[in-house]
């Protein structure tokens, strides 16, 4: 089931929101002291690509840097991507199809504005049961 509900994701939304997380990565390497704000984009781009049996947890060494990074990236970054969950799930959500979609992506949200401190693990793995990533 995950399979199709990554496959019909993957062409009504993951593609696109995939694509803007690539150019922020992008955009993210211009400057030299943003690579790992590259490095969280890509991660969750592909997140992006096949979020059905994957979710996020909390990292247990995310400490106060990861506070500051998820500021910096809020203002750089963050925000238009959050908006772009937004605008894709409303749209998505017109429809009866289309309305799990429209609230996975409402569930990507948090992640695109303060993706720092947070790690994609698999559903049913030790991190997920535990609620943290070692």
């Amino acid at each position: 089931m995950r399979l199709i509900l990554n496959l019909i994701w993957f062409f009504l939304a993951g593609f696109w929101m995939a694509l803007a997380y690539t150019f922020a990565a992008l955009i993210m390497v211009i400057p030299i002291i943003t690579i790992p704000f590259s490095i969280a984009a890509l991660r969750i781009a592909g997140f992006c690509l096949w979020p059905f049996g994957r979710t996020v947890v909390p990292a247990a060494d995310a400490g106060v840097m990861s506070g500051i990074g998820n500021v910096i990236w809020l203002v750089l970054a963050g925000w238009w991507l959050a908006l772009g969950h937004l605008i894709t799930g409303f749209v998505l959500c017109l429809t009866i199809i289309g309305i799990p979609f429209g609230i996975a992506n409402f569930k990507l949200i948090p992640i695109s504005l303060l993706p720092l401190g947070q790690r994609v693990v698999p559903i049913g793995s030790a991190q997920d049961a535990a609620g943290v990533a070692f």
